[in-house]
């Protein structure tokens, strides 16, 4: 009897706490803050994004002994990619991915809810936004920011943005994903994000799974794999991509710069399987820069895939 009692007791906790988490209400989430990924060497990271790519420096941030912590690239007023020294050679190059909201701590309390590891509460960061970190199922470093009016992002605004950047917005951020149905759990049922769009690279398995931020156009794309990849190929899948209106137009541009003299990877214009132009460029430290055009060649878009995921 008292077992039976302990069971019942059981479920009706289990249920309350499920409750508990689905009435919380979903605090909205905007866009894309930033990509942060590691840099080997600074300088040679400056000459792609800066030289190259054409972006500027609005900040940065040092440690105690004057050595570099962070350095900031501005796409746009509201997104940016930051660069971080090396860790440890071996890692993946992807740091962390960042998300725009307007209630940082009732994301944080609608995580907690659901059984996510994070802070007891949320910082304030060294540029002045609210802001806490948790991880995905796939072990990745996600941030989430909440701007302020008197943080360094907001009172950067206006500044920093050269007509030479290649590129005005940070449209989507990619990673490696090994389990769908787990970062589906967490992206999409408890975050809010909405799958639009799946891809096949052989029309045999699926290969990835576009997924929109619930209150924007922005979106992360889960990039699945069945084996291991090697930290080359996970250097490609790990990725994140500036839209342009005129792929060509922003060759032209590249080409012409004398930055362009130092990247000597081969690049050119491919339609992709989402058959939305694009190139794909490298930066030092082998992370993927996707430049695409928001539209399809034609303007019709492509089908989604019907695969199976390779788990």
């Amino acid at each position: 009897m008292i077992q039976k009692y302990s069971t019942v007791l059981f479920i009706l906790l289990f249920c309350a706490s499920a409750i508990s988490a689905q009435e919380l209400k979903r605090p909205r989430i905007m866009g894309i803050s930033h990509v942060a990924v590691f840099s080997h060497n600074m300088d040679s990271s400056f000459a792609f994004y800066k030289d190259f790519l054409g972006f500027e420096e609005p900040f940065r941030l040092t440690k105690a002994d004057s050595s570099i912590s962070t350095v900031f690239i501005k796409v746009n007023d509201l997104q940016c990619i930051e660069l971080f020294p090396e860790r440890g050679t071996g890692n993946d190059r992807l740091y962390q991915v960042a998300l725009i909201t307007d209630d940082a701590e009732g994301v944080r309390a609608r995580l907690a809810a659901s059984g996510v590891k994070v802070p007891a509460k949320v910082g304030k960061g060294r540029i002045g936004n609210y802001n806490f970190t948790c991880k995905d199922p796939d072990g990745h470093t996600v941030e989430i920011v909440q701007y302020e009016s008197d943080g360094w992002t907001m009172r950067d605004a206006g500044k920093h943005m050269s007509d030479a950047r290649v590129s005005t917005r940070l449209k989507h951020i990619g990673f490696a994903v090994e389990d769908l149905e787990r970062s589906m759990k967490f992206y999409r049922d408890i975050l809010g994000f909405q799958e639009t769009w799946r891809g096949s690279r052989d029309n045999k398995q699926l290969s990835w799974v576009n997924m929109k931020v619930p209150d924007g156009d922005e979106y992360l794309e889960l990039m699945l794999y069945k084996d291991p990849p090697t930290m080359e190929k996970i250097g490609s899948m790990n990725h994140f991509s500036l839209e342009v209106a005129d792929i060509q137009k922003a060759v032209d541009h590249l080409e012409a710069r004398p930055a362009r003299a130092t990247y000597t990877k081969k690049w050119e214009v491919k339609t992709g399987v989402n058959r939305k132009r694009q190139i794909n460029l490298f930066d030092p430290d082998g992370t993927r820069a996707e430049i695409m055009e928001p539209g399809t060649v034609d303007g019709v878009p492509a089908p989604s895939s019907t695969t199976l995921p390779p788990r």
